[in-house]
C-alpha cells in the first residue's frame, strides 16, 4: 500500500499527495505537510458571519435551574404529553414542555454510601465523580421511562413510572447501556422495547462495545477487537424504518456515528476517523461462528472536507437526523470539527441516506496485510466476495436461499465478515463539500428543522450550538448557507450539550451544566422595519404592511398571507415605499465650541456597513476630528465649519440580490452652543431698554437661550433651521425652507445654523482672536530668530560673510569678551603687525621651535590656540596644501586676523 498524506487518508476525493518518503522521514514529512495545512487554513479560511446578534438580556429566554443541581444536559421530549423530561446530576425533572419555568415533578436518585466510598477508594473525586449522573432517559411505554445513571462508576439502570413519577425499585446492571465516566461520550436509542447503546463496558474505558439490550432476545454485541473498535467515541445513534415499505422486503437498520482512531493508515500520532456504522433490527447472531455478536455490523468513513484548501474535518460531535415521507428522503446532518483544535473551524455537513446505504450495499470491503513479518497494514480485498454478501440484512433474496434469519447464513459469510468489518469507500456528503463552515466558532449540537417559505419552496433551517452558550440560526437557500442569527443561550461560556426542537411549541431546549433554557425558533418582533425584516432572510419572518410589523408566518391566518412581504433573496426593494426621515424629524444637538459631540447610530446588522453624510458629503475617519465607530460618530473638537445636518446611512450587500440596499438609520443638526453676550446700558451706540433696537437685541437673546435645549431621545418640536446646503439627490435632502420656532409669542429670527451669507458675531470674534494668536506666536518665533542669528554672529560662530559684517560694524574697537581670545591676541601683538613673523628668531623649548598661535577663525583646518601658543607642530613643508587654504606659512606671510579691519 503506497504511502498516503493524511488528506488523502480521510478523504481519497480530495487531490492531495505527499511525495514518497523514507521511512525514518515519513512522520516528520506527515508533520511538515499538516502544519502547512494548519496555516493555509487559518490563513484563507472562512470567515461566515451571523447576520444579526442578540445577547441573552435582550432575548428574555425562560430557564429553568435548581440550587445545588448541577449537569442538565440528559434531556428527552414527548409532545404528546407536553412535557420535557430531564436527566441531571441525582435528579430528574419534568418540565412543561410550552414554559419550562414550571416544574410538573422531581424525583431524587442518590448514591448510597457503600458505593460512593468504594469509588473513592478507586482513585475517584467523591465531591464530583461518585455521584449519580443521569445519563438515559427512554420512552418504554405511555407510562414509563427506561432511565440509567452512571451511579459512582457502577451504572445502573430502572423504570420511571410517570403516573406518580416515581422510581420502580427495580434496578439492573446498567453495564453496557450506560457509561461509567460522567464526562465519556455514549449514545442510546429505544426501538420497539430493545435498548440499543454504544459506550464502554467496564470501568477502564477500554473495552467499548455496541450491544442491543431486549426483553425477549439475548444480548447481542461488537466483537471486542480494534478491527471493530479502536477506541470509539460514540455521539448519536437512530433507527431508520422502512422493510415494510421497500420491495426488497430489507430490514430497519440502526445507525451510529462515531470517532475512532484509524487503522488503516500510517501516522506519526493517533489519526481520528469520522465513522458510521450499520447493524440489522433482526439481527440474531451467527449460530456457530459470532455467536451472540452482531453478524451485520459494517462501517465506514464519512468524509467532510474543504476542497479548495485540501483540509479534512475529522472529528463529528453531533448527528441529526431529518426524516422524510419516505426512507430514502432521509438526511444526515452532521457538527465536524478538526483533530487540530487550534484551527478553529466548525462544518456541517449533510449525507443522504441512499448514499450511506449504497456503500453498505456495494462498497469494496478492506483486511489486513502483513509486510514486513511483523507490520499489518489493510489494504482493498480484491478477491471474490461470499454469497450472500456479509453484512447484509435479510431480505426477500435471502428468504428464497431458505435464509429467514441471521442464524441460517453460512459460516464462510459470518467469517468473511468477522475478518473485513471496515469498508473501503467513504460516505460522501451532498455536494462533496460542508453545507456550512464557520470559523472561531466550535460546535457541540445540531438540530434542523424543515419549513417552507411564502414562496411555497421548502428550505432547511440549521441550529447549531457551540462550546460558549452561543446558538447559531442558519438557512440554506440555492446551494449556499446564510446564517440568520446568533443569539447567546446561556449566561456564561459554557458548552451546549444538549438541543432538542420541538415543532408544536416552535421552540428550541438547551441543555448545559447549568441549567435548561427554552427559546423561540425565530425572534421576528425584533425587526421594526421592513427593510431589516427581509434583510434578515428568515423563513420563519415576514413583513406586514397593514400592522407595520415583523410577524411569524406561523401565526399568521392564511388569508392575511397574501399581504405578507417576505424574499429569502434579500430583495428589500419589495418592501412598500415609506416615508423617510425628512429634515425636520432629525434629532438637533447642541454643543460647546472645542468640545466634543456624540452622535449615536446603531446598526442592526453584523453584514452592513455605516456611512455618514454632512451637509451630503461623505465623511471619513480621515475627516477633521472625526472618528466613526461601532455605535455612531464621535466629533473630538466641535467648530463652527462642524455644524450642519448628520445623517447616519445603513449599507448593506446581499449576494443573493446581488446589490446593495441603504437606508436612512438617524439624522442630526448640530449647532454651536454660544454663550449670551448682554450689551451694557447707558453706553455710547446702545439703545434705550424702551427703544425698537432693545426689543430686537432681546428677541435674538431669547433666541440663543431657546436654542440650548438639552439632548434627547424625544422627537424635537423646536428646530431652528435655515437654508442647507445641497445634497445627494440619492438621499433624503433637507429643505430648502426656513423653520420659524415660536417663543413667548414672539417670532424669533435670529438664526442658529449659520446662513452662507451671513456671519454669526461670536464667530467672527473667535475667528479674530484666532488670527491675532497666530500673528503675535509668528512674531515671538521671528524674534527669537533674529536674537539667535545675532548672537551667533557676534560670538563669531558663523562663516566669513557675518565676520565682515561685524567688523564693519565694530569697526577697529575690538571687544576681547573672552580670556582665551584676549590671551591669543596678546601673544600675537608682541610682532608689529606689518611684520612678517620669522620662526626661526621664536624661542624654543626643548630644543623645538613654540610659535604664536594665529587668530581662530572658526574653520577646523586652523591649529587651536591656547593663551596665545601653537601647539607643537611644524609648518613648513614642501609646498602648501591646497586643501588646507587657512594654513599660513609664517616666513613669507604676514599674518592676518580673519576679522582684522582691513578684511
Amino acid at each position: 500500500m503506497n504511502q498516503f498524506s493524511p488528506a488523502d487518508a480521510m478523504a481519497d476525493k480530495v487531490n492531495f499527495t505527499v511525495s514518497k518518503l523514507s521511512e525514518s522521514n515519513m512522520g516528520f514529512g506527515v508533520l511538515g505537510v499538516f502544519l502547512g495545512l494548519l496555516l493555509e487554513v487559518s490563513t484563507h479560511g472562512p470567515h461566515t458571519v451571523p447576520r444579526t446578534s442578540w445577547k441573552h438580556h435582550d432575548l428574555g429566554l425562560m430557564e429553568f435551574s435548581e440550587p445545588g443541581i448541577f449537569n442538565y444536559s440528559t434531556l428527552l421530549l414527548s409532545e404528546e404529553k407536553a412535557a420535557l423530561y430531564v436527566g441531571a446530576r441525582e435528579a430528574i425533572f419534568e418540565l412543561s414542555m410550552t414554559n419550562v419555568t414550571i416544574r410538573n415533578n422531581k424525583v431524587q436518585w442518590t448514591v448510597a454510601e457503600t458505593p460512593m466510598n468504594m469509588c473513592a477508594l478507586k482513585g475517584k473525586s467523591k465531591e464530583r465523580d461518585c455521584l449519580n449522573y443521569i445519563r438515559v432517559l427512554q420512552v418504554v411505554d405511555d407510562e414509563r421511562l427506561y432511565v440509567c445513571g452512571t451511579y459512582a462508576f457502577q451504572p445502573q439502570c430502572d423504570h420511571l413510572n410517570l403516573g406518580d413519577f416515581s422510581l420502580a425499585g427495580r434496578i439492573e446492571d446498567g453495564r453496557g447501556k450506560c457509561s461509567f465516566d460522567p464526562s465519556q461520550s455514549f449514545t442510546t436509542v429505544m426501538v420497539d422495547g430493545d435498548l440499543y447503546s454504544g459506550t464502554a463496558y467496564n470501568f477502564l474505558g477500554s473495552e467499548p462495545i455496541i450491544s442491543r439490550y431486549s426483553q425477549s432476545r439475548s444480548l447481542l454485541r461488537t466483537q471486542y477487537s480494534t478491527s471493530w473498535l479502536n477506541e470509539p467515541s460514540f455521539v448519536f445513534a437512530d433507527v431508520i424504518r422502512g422493510g415494510k415499505s421497500r420491495a426488497d422486503g430489507d430490514d430497519d437498520k440502526i445507525y451510529y456515528f462515531f470517532t475512532e482512531v484509524s487503522v488503516e493508515y500510517e501516522f506519526f500520532g493517533k489519526l481520528l476517523i469520522p465513522r458510521v456504522a450499520r447493524v440489522c433490527k433482526g439481527d440474531l447472531g451467527g449460530e456457530r461462528t459470532l455467536q451472540k455478536k452482531w453478524t451485520s455490523f459494517l462501517k465506514a468513513k464519512l468524509v467532510c472536507s474543504m476542497p479548495e484548501l485540501n483540509f479534512v474535518f475529522n472529528v463529528v460531535q453531533d448527528i441529526f437526523t431529518l426524516k422524510g415521507a419516505e426512507w430514502k428522503d432521509t438526511v444526515f446532518y452532521g457538527v465536524f470539527t478538526s483533530q487540530w483544535g487550534n484551527v478553529g473551524l466548525s462544518a456541517v455537513c449533510a449525507y443522504n441516506v441512499s448514499a450511506v446505504e449504497e456503500v453498505f450495499s456495494k462498497g469494496k470491503y478492506m483486511q489486513k496485510a502483513t509486510v514486513e513479518q511483523s507490520h499489518t497494514k489493510w489494504v482493498r480485498y480484491n478477491g471474490v466476495t461470499p454469497s450472500p454478501r456479509p453484512g447484509a440484512c435479510i431480505n426477500n433474496l435471502m428468504r428464497r436461499q431458505n435464509i429467514n434469519s441471521s442464524l441460517h447464513l453460512p459460516d464462510k459469510t459470518l467469517q468473511f465478515v468477522r475478518d473485513h468489518p471496515l469498508l473501503e469507500d467513504p460516505v460522501l456528503p451532498i455536494g462533496n463539500k460542508p453545507r456550512l463552515i464557520t470559523k472561531d466558532v466550535n460546535y457541540t449540537q445540531i438540530v434542523v428543522e424543515r419549513v417552507e417559505a411564502l414562496d411555497g419552496n421548502t428550505y432547511d433551517i440549521i441550529f447549531t450550538g457551540t462550546d460558549k452558550g452561543m446558538l447559531h440560526k442558519s438557512v440554506l437557500f440555492e446551494g449556499e448557507v446564510h446564517i440568520v442569527e446568533e443569539m447567546q443561550l446561556l449566561k456564561s461560556d459554557e458548552p451546549i450539550k444538549n438541543l432538542l426542537l420541538s415543532s408544536e411549541t416552535r421552540s428550541m431546549y438547551a441543555g448545559s451544566d447549568s441549567g435548561v433554557v427554552q427559546s423561540p425558533t425565530a425572534f421576528c418582533s425584533r425587526y421594526t422595519s421592513c427593510q431589516d425584516c427581509v434583510l434578515a432572510r428568515d423563513p420563519y419572518c415576514a413583513w406586514d404592511p397593514k400592522s407595520r410589523t415583523c410577524i411569524s408566518i406561523f401565526d399568521a391566518p392564511s388569508q392575511q398571507r397574501r399581504r405578507l412581504v417576505q424574499s429569502l433573496r434579500g430583495d428589500a426593494d419589495r418592501c412598500p415605499s415609506v416615508a423617510s426621515l425628512s429634515q425636520k424629524d432629525f434629532q438637533r444637538v447642541a454643543a460647546k465650541p472645542g468640545s466634543s459631540a456624540v452622535l449615536p447610530c446603531l446598526l442592526k446588522s453584523n453584514l452592513a456597513q455605516v456611512t455618514w453624510r454632512l451637509n451630503g458629503s461623505d465623511l471619513t475617519e480621515a475627516s477633521r476630528f472625526h472618528f466613526i465607530g461601532e455605535n455612531g460618530l464621535l466629533i473630538y473638537s466641535v467648530a463652527p465649519e462642524e455644524q450642519g445636518y448628520y445623517e447616519c446611512w445603513s449599507v448593506e450587500w446581499v449576494p443573493a440580490a446581488g446589490k446593495n440596499f441603504s437606508f436612512l438609520l438617524a439624522g442630526y443638526v448640530l449647532t454651536l452652543d454660544l454663550p449670551v453676550r448682554t450689551v451694557p446700558r447707558g453706553t455710547n451706540g446702545s439703545s434705550s431698554p424702551n427703544s425698537p433696537e432693545a426689543g430686537s437685541e432681546a428677541a435674538a437673546e431669547g433666541n440663543v437661550k431657546a436654542s440650548r435645549a438639552p439632548l434627547t431621545s424625544a422627537s424635537f418640536t423646536a428646530a431652528v433651521l435655515t437654508t442647507p446646503p445641497q445634497t445627494d439627490p440619492s438621499l433624503t435632502a433637507p429643505t430648502s425652507s426656513t423653520v420659524k420656532v415660536l417663543r413667548n409669542q414672539h417670532v424669533l429670527s435670529n438664526p442658529i445654523v449659520p446662513h452662507p451669507g451671513s456671519q454669526d458675531p461670536e464667530a467672527e470674534y473667535l475667528q479674530h482672536s484666532n488670527g491675532m494668536a497666530y500673528l503675535l506666536l509668528f512674531l515671538l518665533f521671528f524674534a527669537l530668530f533674529l536674537a539667535a542669528l545675532v548672537y551667533n554672529c557676534y560670538m563669531q560662530y558663523l562663516p566669513a560673510p557675518c565676520l565682515r559684517l561685524r567688523a564693519a560694524l565694530l569697526g577697529s574697537h575690538k571687544s576681547a569678551h573672552q580670556p582665551e581670545y584676549r590671551a591669543c591676541e596678546a601673544g600675537l601683538m608682541e610682532t608689529a603687525p606689518q611684520e612678517k613673523v620669522n620662526l626661526s628668531d621664536q624661542p624654543t623649548q626643548n630644543g623645538k621651535q613654540s610659535l604664536r598661535a594665529l587668530r581662530d577663525t572658526g574653520y577646523e583646518t586652523e591649529p587651536e590656540c591656547g593663551n596665545g601658543q601653537i601647539p607643537p607642530h611644524s609648518f613648513r613643508g614642501d609646498s602648501p596644501s591646497q586643501e588646507k587654504p587657512f594654513d599660513i606659512d609664517g616666513d613669507s606671510q604676514s599674518i592676518k586676523f580673519a576679522d582684522a579691519d582691513d578684511c
